[in-house]
Protein backbone atom coordinates (compact mmCIF):
# COMPACT_ATOMS: atom_id res chain seq x y z
CA UNK A 1 0.00 0.00 0.00
CA UNK A 2 1.17 3.49 -0.78
CA UNK A 3 1.29 6.21 1.84
CA UNK A 4 -1.80 7.76 0.24
CA UNK A 5 -3.70 4.44 0.31
CA UNK A 6 -2.86 3.88 3.97
CA UNK A 7 -4.08 7.35 4.83
CA UNK A 8 -7.25 6.92 2.79
CA UNK A 9 -8.15 3.53 4.26
CA UNK A 10 -7.55 4.78 7.79
CA UNK A 11 -9.59 7.90 7.04
CA UNK A 12 -12.63 6.36 5.34
CA UNK A 13 -12.53 2.58 5.99
CA UNK A 14 -12.46 1.50 2.34
CA UNK A 15 -10.41 1.69 -0.85
CA UNK A 16 -11.30 1.32 -4.52
CA UNK A 17 -8.85 -0.70 -6.61
CA UNK A 18 -9.63 0.00 -10.26
CA UNK A 19 -8.96 -2.64 -12.94
CA UNK A 20 -8.49 -5.39 -10.39
CA UNK A 21 -10.12 -7.67 -12.97
CA UNK A 22 -9.36 -7.43 -16.67
CA UNK A 23 -11.92 -7.95 -19.46
CA UNK A 24 -11.02 -11.63 -19.90
CA UNK A 25 -11.47 -12.34 -16.19
CA UNK A 26 -14.81 -10.50 -16.13
CA UNK A 27 -16.06 -12.47 -19.15
CA UNK A 28 -15.01 -15.81 -17.64
CA UNK A 29 -16.69 -15.01 -14.32
CA UNK A 30 -19.86 -13.70 -16.00
CA UNK A 31 -20.11 -16.81 -18.19
CA UNK A 32 -19.84 -19.18 -15.23
CA UNK A 33 -22.31 -17.07 -13.29
CA UNK A 34 -24.82 -17.18 -16.16
CA UNK A 35 -24.51 -20.97 -16.18
CA UNK A 36 -25.34 -21.16 -12.48
CA UNK A 37 -28.33 -18.83 -12.87
CA UNK A 38 -29.72 -21.08 -15.61
CA UNK A 39 -28.92 -24.24 -13.64
CA UNK A 40 -30.85 -22.93 -10.63
CA UNK A 41 -33.78 -21.74 -12.80
CA UNK A 42 -33.32 -18.24 -11.44
CA UNK A 43 -33.41 -16.10 -14.59
CA UNK A 44 -36.50 -14.12 -13.52
CA UNK A 45 -35.87 -13.71 -9.79
CA UNK A 46 -35.44 -10.08 -8.61
CA UNK A 47 -32.31 -10.90 -6.63
CA UNK A 48 -30.07 -13.88 -5.95
CA UNK A 49 -27.39 -14.94 -3.52
CA UNK A 50 -25.11 -17.90 -4.08
CA UNK A 51 -22.63 -19.00 -1.42
CA UNK A 52 -19.37 -20.93 -1.88
CA UNK A 53 -18.22 -20.00 -5.37
CA UNK A 54 -14.94 -21.90 -5.49
CA UNK A 55 -16.41 -25.16 -6.90
CA UNK A 56 -17.74 -23.24 -9.90
CA UNK A 57 -14.40 -23.06 -11.67
CA UNK A 58 -10.82 -21.88 -11.83
CA UNK A 59 -11.69 -18.19 -12.39
CA UNK A 60 -13.32 -18.08 -8.93
CA UNK A 61 -10.41 -19.92 -7.28
CA UNK A 62 -7.95 -17.54 -8.90
CA UNK A 63 -9.43 -14.76 -6.76
CA UNK A 64 -8.42 -16.46 -3.49
CA UNK A 65 -5.02 -14.76 -3.63
CA UNK A 66 -5.53 -12.38 -6.52
CA UNK A 67 -2.17 -10.62 -7.04
CA UNK A 68 -3.82 -7.20 -7.41
CA UNK A 69 -5.46 -7.58 -3.99
CA UNK A 70 -3.29 -9.87 -1.81
CA UNK A 71 -0.69 -7.17 -0.98
CA UNK A 72 -3.45 -5.02 0.52
CA UNK A 73 -4.69 -7.93 2.62
CA UNK A 74 -1.14 -8.56 3.83
CA UNK A 75 -1.03 -5.07 5.26
CA UNK A 76 -4.61 -4.86 6.53
CA UNK A 77 -4.82 -8.33 8.09
CA UNK A 78 -1.27 -9.54 8.54
CA UNK A 79 0.78 -11.98 6.52
CA UNK A 80 -1.21 -15.08 7.56
CA UNK A 81 -4.69 -13.93 6.56
CA UNK A 82 -7.33 -16.51 5.60
CA UNK A 83 -10.41 -16.57 3.37
CA UNK A 84 -13.35 -16.78 5.76
CA UNK A 85 -16.24 -17.12 3.28
CA UNK A 86 -17.35 -16.07 -0.20
CA UNK A 87 -20.59 -15.43 -2.08
CA UNK A 88 -22.19 -13.44 -4.90
CA UNK A 89 -25.12 -11.02 -4.90
CA UNK A 90 -27.12 -10.43 -8.07
CA UNK A 91 -29.71 -7.64 -7.94
CA UNK A 92 -31.96 -6.85 -10.91
CA UNK A 93 -33.99 -3.99 -9.38
CA UNK A 94 -34.76 -2.70 -5.92
CA UNK A 95 -33.64 -4.35 -2.71
CA UNK A 96 -31.16 -7.20 -2.59
CA UNK A 97 -30.65 -10.27 -0.37
CA UNK A 98 -29.72 -8.26 2.74
CA UNK A 99 -32.38 -5.56 2.39
CA UNK A 100 -31.58 -1.88 2.80
CA UNK A 101 -30.35 -1.61 6.37
CA UNK A 102 -26.97 -0.23 7.29
CA UNK A 103 -24.86 -2.44 9.55
CA UNK A 104 -21.41 -2.37 11.11
CA UNK A 105 -19.60 0.47 12.82
CA UNK A 106 -16.82 1.09 15.30
CA UNK A 107 -19.27 0.92 18.21
CA UNK A 108 -20.34 -1.41 19.71
CA UNK A 109 -17.03 -3.28 19.45
CA UNK A 110 -17.21 -6.63 17.69
CA UNK A 111 -14.23 -8.98 18.27
CA UNK A 112 -14.67 -10.48 14.78
CA UNK A 113 -15.28 -7.20 12.94
CA UNK A 114 -13.10 -4.37 14.16
CA UNK A 115 -10.65 -1.67 13.20
CA UNK A 116 -7.74 -0.61 15.39
CA UNK A 117 -4.63 1.48 14.86
CA UNK A 118 -1.66 0.82 17.12
CA UNK A 119 2.12 1.17 16.93
CA UNK A 120 1.98 2.73 13.49
CA UNK A 121 -0.11 0.08 11.75
CA UNK A 122 -3.72 -0.88 11.06
CA UNK A 123 -5.39 -3.97 12.52
CA UNK A 124 -8.63 -5.31 11.04
CA UNK A 125 -11.03 -8.10 11.75
CA UNK A 126 -13.24 -9.40 8.94
CA UNK A 127 -12.33 -7.51 5.77
CA UNK A 128 -14.26 -7.65 2.51
CA UNK A 129 -13.18 -7.53 -1.12
CA UNK A 130 -16.19 -6.75 -3.33
CA UNK A 131 -15.57 -7.25 -7.06
CA UNK A 132 -18.07 -5.43 -9.26
CA UNK A 133 -18.65 -7.26 -12.56
CA UNK A 134 -20.74 -4.48 -14.10
CA UNK A 135 -20.39 -0.69 -14.04
CA UNK A 136 -22.03 1.12 -11.12
CA UNK A 137 -23.01 4.65 -12.20
CA UNK A 138 -24.06 7.62 -10.06
CA UNK A 139 -27.66 7.31 -8.92
CA UNK A 140 -27.89 3.55 -9.57
CA UNK A 141 -27.40 2.42 -5.96
CA UNK A 142 -25.21 -0.46 -4.86
CA UNK A 143 -22.55 -0.24 -2.16
CA UNK A 144 -23.13 2.59 0.28
CA UNK A 145 -21.34 3.46 3.49
CA UNK A 146 -20.66 6.14 6.08
CA UNK A 147 -16.98 6.97 5.57
CA UNK A 148 -15.01 7.05 8.82
CA UNK A 149 -17.65 5.14 10.79
CA UNK A 150 -15.21 2.27 11.41
CA UNK A 151 -13.66 4.58 14.02
CA UNK A 152 -16.94 5.87 15.45
CA UNK A 153 -17.21 6.12 19.24
CA UNK A 154 -21.00 6.15 19.17
CA UNK A 155 -23.51 3.68 17.67
CA UNK A 156 -25.39 4.56 14.50
CA UNK A 157 -28.74 6.24 15.30
CA UNK A 158 -31.57 3.84 14.46
CA UNK A 159 -33.42 6.41 12.35
CA UNK A 160 -30.47 6.51 9.91
CA UNK A 161 -30.29 2.78 9.24
CA UNK A 162 -32.74 2.58 6.34
CA UNK A 163 -30.96 3.02 3.00
CA UNK A 164 -34.24 3.44 1.15
CA UNK A 165 -34.09 6.93 2.66
CA UNK A 166 -30.32 7.47 3.03
CA UNK A 167 -29.02 10.20 5.30
CA UNK A 168 -26.67 12.92 4.11
CA UNK A 169 -23.71 11.10 5.70
CA UNK A 170 -24.14 8.06 3.41
CA UNK A 171 -21.82 7.88 0.41
CA UNK A 172 -22.74 5.84 -2.67
CA UNK A 173 -19.61 4.24 -4.13
CA UNK A 174 -19.58 4.25 -7.93
CA UNK A 175 -17.03 2.12 -9.80
CA UNK A 176 -16.21 0.70 -13.21
CA UNK A 177 -16.65 -3.00 -13.97
CA UNK A 178 -13.61 -4.91 -12.77
CA UNK A 179 -13.03 -2.66 -9.78
CA UNK A 180 -12.63 -4.06 -6.28
CA UNK A 181 -13.84 -2.29 -3.16
CA UNK A 182 -11.81 -3.32 -0.10
CA UNK A 183 -13.48 -2.40 3.17
CA UNK A 184 -13.34 -3.29 6.82
CA UNK A 185 -16.55 -4.86 8.11
CA UNK A 186 -16.29 -2.40 11.00
CA UNK A 187 -17.37 0.26 8.50
CA UNK A 188 -21.07 1.12 8.64
CA UNK A 189 -22.24 -0.04 5.22
CA UNK A 190 -25.05 -1.64 3.25
CA UNK A 191 -26.69 -1.88 -0.17
CA UNK A 192 -28.58 1.06 -1.61
CA UNK A 193 -31.66 0.04 -3.66
CA UNK A 194 -30.56 -0.86 -7.17
CA UNK A 195 -31.83 1.28 -10.04
CA UNK A 196 -29.36 0.34 -12.76
CA UNK A 197 -30.32 -0.77 -16.25
CA UNK A 198 -28.16 -3.92 -15.94
CA UNK A 199 -27.77 -6.36 -13.07
CA UNK A 200 -25.67 -5.46 -10.11
CA UNK A 201 -23.32 -8.45 -9.90
CA UNK A 202 -20.93 -8.38 -6.96
CA UNK A 203 -18.55 -11.09 -5.80
CA UNK A 204 -17.70 -10.95 -2.11
CA UNK A 205 -14.51 -12.56 -0.80
CA UNK A 206 -14.22 -11.97 2.94
CA UNK A 207 -10.98 -12.47 4.83
CA UNK A 208 -10.04 -12.72 8.49
CA UNK A 209 -6.80 -12.60 10.46
CA UNK A 210 -5.31 -16.06 10.75
CA UNK A 211 -6.53 -16.87 14.31
CA UNK A 212 -10.07 -15.56 13.70
CA UNK A 213 -13.25 -16.90 12.09
CA UNK A 214 -16.58 -15.25 11.38
CA UNK A 215 -18.33 -17.97 9.33
CA UNK A 216 -19.51 -21.21 10.95
CA UNK A 217 -18.00 -23.35 8.20
CA UNK A 218 -14.45 -23.69 6.92
CA UNK A 219 -12.98 -24.84 3.63
CA UNK A 220 -11.67 -28.31 2.91
CA UNK A 221 -8.54 -27.71 0.86
CA UNK A 222 -8.61 -31.33 -0.36
CA UNK A 223 -11.73 -30.47 -2.37
CA UNK A 224 -9.53 -28.41 -4.70
CA UNK A 225 -6.44 -30.36 -5.85
CA UNK A 226 -5.36 -27.54 -8.19
CA UNK A 227 -4.68 -25.05 -5.39
CA UNK A 228 -1.29 -23.42 -5.09
CA UNK A 229 0.55 -23.58 -1.72
CA UNK A 230 -0.44 -19.95 -1.12
CA UNK A 231 -4.11 -20.71 -1.76
CA UNK A 232 -4.04 -23.79 0.48
CA UNK A 233 -2.70 -21.67 3.29
CA UNK A 234 -5.36 -18.99 2.79
CA UNK A 235 -8.13 -21.63 2.89
CA UNK A 236 -6.79 -23.25 6.06
CA UNK A 237 -8.86 -23.36 9.22
CA UNK A 238 -8.30 -20.57 11.75
CA UNK A 239 -5.18 -20.96 13.83
CA UNK A 240 -4.11 -24.16 12.03
CA UNK A 241 -0.93 -23.75 10.01
CA UNK A 242 -0.71 -25.96 6.90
Amino acid sequence: MTEFERYLFDLQGFLIIENALDSEQILALQTLLDQQITLHDAVDKPFLRFDSLLPWGQPFRDLIDHPAIAPYLDELLGEKFRLDHDYVHIIRQGLGPIGAELHGGGTPYDPCQYYLFNNGRMYNGLTAVAYELNDVHPGEGGFGCIPGSHKSNLPLPKQWRNLEFPGICVQAVTVKAGSAIIFTEALTHGTLPWRGTSDRRTLFYKYSPYPSAWAKYSYNVDDYPDLTPSQRQILSQPGVYP
